[in-house]
Order: structure tokens, then sequence, then C-alpha cells
């Protein structure tokens, strides 16, 4: 028996990194898993196959989260396969860094409609189904750049500070209807985008985080089955956990 039997999960950018890791853990503790990506088709498949690997059911959909039309598809066909949605994590997003004083209206916007507009399109499609059944686990991926600020990332941290403002309102609204919203803040990830810098900036990240590495995907994962499942998360809404190595606390 698994923490999430029965239960149907929906992970936006889910082919890959946290979003992966997040996706295999659920389906791990038996939800069956809505997969969403947006380009990377072959590793969301990939995915996919891992999670009936572990005797799961996987439906991989493509969709523009930051486009409102696609993003609410994205979320029906989900519900139209599964019937239900129980379980949803806000996790794709991207980066588009430079200082300010060269920062472009274009990576502005780009960042803000991924990883903000995002959530607002997906969530308020989900949460009419989650509300007729009087249940649902509403998780966003924020970061503790949305509670610290960093370096040449205003528009990234505009955008994570949001979802965690976004997430406590909500979670008030939602409260009486048995959904709980949350936000899981990550540090620096041992992700593929992390890995690829050149290994003196690394060094000087982690001179950072007193814990003195950078955390896995797998970690964030646990956090978020931490608040999807009964047992440990139906009391806990409208907070934030920081999986972060301590760069803030």
């Amino acid at each position: 028996m698994g923490k999430l039997d029965n239960k149907v999960a929906l992970v936006t950018g889910g082919s890959r990194g946290i979003g992966k890791a997040i996706a295999l853990l659920l389906a791990k503790e038996g939800a069956k898993v809505g997969l969403n990506y947006n380009r990377s088709a072959d590793e969301a498949n990939a995915v996919a196959d891992q999670v009936k690997a572990l005797g799961s059911e996987a439906l991989v959909v493509q969709g523009d989260v930051g486009d409102a039309a696609s993003a609410r598809s994205l979320v029906k066909q989900v519900l139209d396969h599964f019937g239900t949605l129980d379980i949803l994590v806000n996790n794709a997003g991207i980066t588009r860094d430079m200082f300010f004083k060269k920062l472009t209206d274009e990576a502005w916007h780009e960042v803000i409609r991924t990883n903000l507009d995002s959530v607002y399109y997906v969530t308020s499609a989900a949460v009419p189904a989650m509300l007729a059944k009087n249940y649902g686990r509403i998780i966003s991926i924020s970061s503790f750049v949305g509670q610290k600020g960093n370096l040449a990332q205003t528009n990234y941290a505009a955008t994570k500070a949001a979802l965690i403002g976004f997430s406590k309102s909500l979670a008030l609204e939602l409260a009486r209807n048995n959904i709980t919203v949350n936000t899981i803040n990550p540090g620096f990830m041992g992700t593929e985008m992390v890995l690829s810098i050149k290994e003196e900036v690394q060094q000087k990240l982690l001179t950072q985080v007193p814990i003195g590495r950078f955390g896995t995907p797998e970690e964030v994962a646990e956090a978020v089955l931490f608040l999807a499942a009964d047992s440990s998360g139906s009391y806990i809404t409208g907070q934030q956990i920081n999986v972060n190595g301590g760069i803030y606390m």
C-alpha cells in the first residue's frame, strides 16, 4: 500500500529535473500521474515509461503552461483521462538571468509568463474539480530566491515571491473545502542547469550553503510527498517548506 493509492496527480514540467523526481516518487507511492511537458517529448515519454515500471499509470500531456488555453486544456485532458484530480504540482519554470540594468522587456515577460501566469492558469482549471469532490492538494515549487533575493534574478525572484503570496491567499479561500495550498522553496539544486556551470562558479555558490552541498531533486520530491499524503499533510496549509541546505533561514 502506498501513501497515495487511488490518487491522481498532475506535475507541470514533469519531464526532467525536479519535476521528474516528483512524478516518480508520487508514482512509487501509488499515484496515477499526468506528466506535462512543453518541448521535451522524448524525455517525458521516458519518465512515463519509468512510472509504468513502478506499477502506476502515466498520461503524457504536451502543453505550454504559460498560455491560458493550452494550460487549461492540459488540465482538461488529465480530468478526461483519469476522471479526477487530487494533487497539483506547479513545477514548470524558467530563468532568464541578467542584471537589472540589462534586463529586457522580453526576458521579464517570458519569466513572468512561464513561472507565474502558468500557476494561475493551471490552478484555476484544477480547482473546480477539487471543489466538486471537497478534496485537493496544491503544491507550487517556489525558490529561496523569492524569499532572499539573488543577483541578476529580479524577474525570477518576482515570480517566486509571488507564488508564496498566491498560495497563502488561495489557502485561506480553500481551507474549508479540504484543499491545502503550500509552497516548497528549494535552494541550489544539483540539477542539470546548476551542474553545467563552471566548476569555480559552483564552488562559489556552495560557499553560501551551510550544509556545503547542492540539494537533490529527490529531496524536493520528498517534501512534495509529505504535503500530498493525507497521513502527513492534511493539516498543513498556507505554509512554506524550505529545502535549501540553510542558505535562507
